[in-house]
């Protein structure tokens, strides 16, 4: 008798859970954002990328330009093997080295720069955009706003996706804050 009371309370107390658990998922309210889409979406962002890419470009033609350097003292050296002296190889290929090292520095210092400065220029947005986030989730009462990131939500209902809310008000006119 005191095991059939028993299993009998904890069926109780489990179907009393589930009933709690039902309802407290009812109430709860989850939303998803994709940060990576609305960074590059939002207006701000869509600016940083410009800049981004007009950085790129001049960087990238500082590394031509030293490529183009590196390459042609090197078929000079090539053609000029046979007839030059042993010495003057030899200040030849000391000079390539120091042309092939300073090509590799000015590749990871542009990298570094690039680097840098995308960190500059999205480190703000994606404050903004986490300031939005935090403000729908309090206005429209969230309970919980995940970010859609590779893996971590495996998959989820597309009226939970509220990225486009969150671009649309990031993008809205700030008024009232000077």
């Amino acid at each position: 008798m005191k095991r059939i009371l028993t299993a009998v309370s904890i069926m109780l107390f489990i179907t009393a859970g589930m009933v709690s658990n039902a309802t407290a998922a009812e109430a709860l309210k989850i939303g998803i954002v994709d940060l990576f889409r609305a960074l590059n979406e939002s207006d701000a962002g869509k600016k940083a990328k410009t800049d981004l890419e007009i950085l790129i470009k001049s960087k990238q033609t500082a590394i031509d330009e030293k490529g183009k350097k590196l390459e042609t003292l090197k078929g000079e050296l090539e053609k000029q093997t046979a007839i030059i002296s042993a010495e003057a190889r030899k200040v030849k290929e000391e000079e390539l080295e120091r042309l092939a090292r300073d090509f590799q520095r000015v590749v990871a210092d542009s990298q570094a720069e690039v680097k840098k400065k995308e960190g500059e220029l999205t480190g703000g947005i994606v404050k903004n955009l986490r300031d939005v986030i935090n403000k729908i989730a309090q206005e429209e009462g969230y309970s919980l706003i995940l970010e859609r990131a590779e893996g971590l939500v495996l998959y989820s209902a597309k009226p939970l996706d509220i990225t486009d809310r969150v671009i649309k008000k990031h993008n809205e006119p700030k008024t009232g804050k000077k």
